[in-house]
C-alpha cells in the first residue's frame, strides 16, 4: 500500500499541473480555493487528473461535495452551519477536518474544508479498499 507520503508526492504533482502553482506552495493544510486559488471549474480537472494519475474511479460529488449546506435549511442557518449540517458534513467529507471547522462554522468557510491533506486520505481510503473501479483488479 501507498504511504501517505507517496500519495502526497502525486497529490502535489497532480495540483501543480491543474494550478499551476509551485511545488512548494502545496501543503497537507493548504486549501483549494484560499491557499491554491483553485476556482470551481478547477475541481473537475483535478478529479480527472486523480483519476489519471492514481488508476481509480472518483464517482461525481464524492470528492468535492457541491451545494452541502444550500439542498438543506436545517443544514445551515443565519449563515452558519447546524449540528444536523456538521453531522452531514462528517458524512459527506469523511475525511475533511470537520472538529476544526466546527469551532467557526460559518458557511462561507466550508470551501477551506478540501485541503492537500483530504485528498491525500481520500485516495489512500480508495487505494486501501481496493475501491478504485478503474482497471478491475482488487488491492
Amino acid at each position: 500500500m501507498a504511504t501517505y507520503d507517496e500519495v502526497f508526492e502525486k497529490v502535489r504533482e497532480t495540483l501543480v499541473d491543474a494550478l499551476g502553482v509551485d511545488d512548494d506552495e502545496i501543503q497537507p493544510g493548504s486549501t483549494l480555493i484560499g491557499d491554491l486559488g483553485a476556482e470551481s471549474i478547477d475541481f473537475l480537472d483535478i478529479v480527472f487528473r486523480l483519476e489519471k494519475n492514481f488508476g481509480i474511479k472518483i464517482p461525481r460529488g464524492e470528492l468535492f461535495p457541491e451545494n452541502i449546506t444550500s439542498a438543506d435549511a436545517s443544514l445551515a442557518q443565519d449563515g452558519v452551519v447546524t449540528e444536523q449540517g456538521l453531522q452531514e458534513l462528517r458524512k459527506r467529507l469523511p475525511y475533511a477536518d470537520i472538529d476544526t471547522f466546527a469551532q467557526d462554522p460559518k458557511v462561507e468557510k466550508i470551501q477551506d474544508l478540501f485541503t492537500v491533506d483530504m485528498i491525500v486520505k481520500y485516495i489512500q481510503a480508495k487505494l486501501e479498499s481496493g475501491d478504485g473501479g478503474a482497471g478491475g483488479e482488487d488491492a
